[in-house]
């Protein structure tokens, strides 16, 4: 493995700002690893508030999340109602630990892990529990009952545990088992799976899946004009943060950099989903006549 890129994150924190690179620096924060640093707004005592444009994002995402989530209350025969309203509370976590995270909201850099810890554990949680409201879609179980609730709460769980755990580890140094080593690239295998690939590996199912479920089971075509919206959506934040990040934040002098239209696409993207996921549950169902499930 030591040939290969697979694993390292110095590149990656150098040229964007992401919540795992608070656990990888030295001073436990977006700085230390040579590319452009965020200046944001100059408080007292020497400290600053990095990323303003996405603190507020974070509270426009977090407040439209609280509104979607009251809009499918109201949908009360709808097919993966209190499904979805878990998936829009992970994403609700999400941003909130976004503000201290890539929001560089002034902290001490203990509390900052933490938050990272919560953050990262939240990421592949929520992606998981979007991929089975995929699944949710297929009515292998009743929806909105207390085994599909608790499949889905309970298996979220067990991985945000476990990826919290290891991302807490990388900060706090417990075992010295993930000691991150600007000698050897910041290279953590564990997060680099669990932080980069898994939750990709999620979103491509549920796309794969939902795909399969409109074309193929309910023979329909404009729902997936959302769904391929919020793919391009994603997709758009995403280059934003990992590709065109380093040039904003340069000709910015430090203003502003991808991290913010991260925020704004995945917001979006997320709105699209409950678009889509609204679009197919309508109240006439036509896989089969089966109990709707707890109310």
């Amino acid at each position: 493995m030591g040939s290969t890129n697979f694993g390292n994150f110095d590149a990656f924190c150098r040229d964007s700002t992401l919540p795992v690179c608070n656990v990888l620096s030295p001073s436990q924060d977006q700085r230390g690893f040579g590319g452009c640093d965020l200046q944001g707004i100059q408080l007292s005592g020497d400290r600053h508030l990095g990323n303003l444009g996405s603190i507020l994002l974070c509270g426009i995402a977090i407040a439209t999340s609280i509104f979607l989530i009251l809009r499918s209350e109201k949908k009360k025969a709808a097919v993966g109602r209190r499904e979805m309203q878990l998936f829009l509370l992970s994403y609700i976590i999400i941003e909130i630990c976004e503000i201290f995270t890539v929001g560089e909201f002034p902290l001490r850099g203990t509390v900052r892990i933490a938050f990272t810890g919560i953050h990262i554990g939240m990421i592949i949680a929520t992606t998981w529990i979007l991929l089975l409201n995929a699944v949710v879609g297929y009515q292998v179980l009743d929806d909105g009952t207390p085994l599909s609730i608790g499949l889905m709460a309970i298996s979220g769980v067990v991985l945000f545990v476990g990826t919290g755990y290891i991302t807490l580890d990388t900060g706090y140094h417990w075992t010295n088992e993930f000691v991150p080593d600007p000698n050897n690239h910041y290279r953590n295998i564990a997060l680099y799976v669990l932080y980069q690939l898994a939750p990709l590996v999620f979103l491509v199912a549920f796309f794969v899946l939902e795909t399969v479920l409109v074309l193929r089971i309910l023979g329909e075509i404009r729902p997936m004009i959302y769904l391929i919206g919020a793919a391009i959506l994603f997709a758009l934040g995403q280059i934003f943060n990992y590709v065109i990040s380093p040039y904003i934040c340069n000709g910015t002098s430090g203003k502003i950099d991808g991290a913010l239209f991260e925020t704004l696409f995945t917001l979006l993207s997320v709105l699209m989903i409950w678009i889509f996921w609204s679009s197919i549950t309508e109240d006439d169902w036509p896989i089969a006549s089966q109990p709707a499930g707890y109310p």
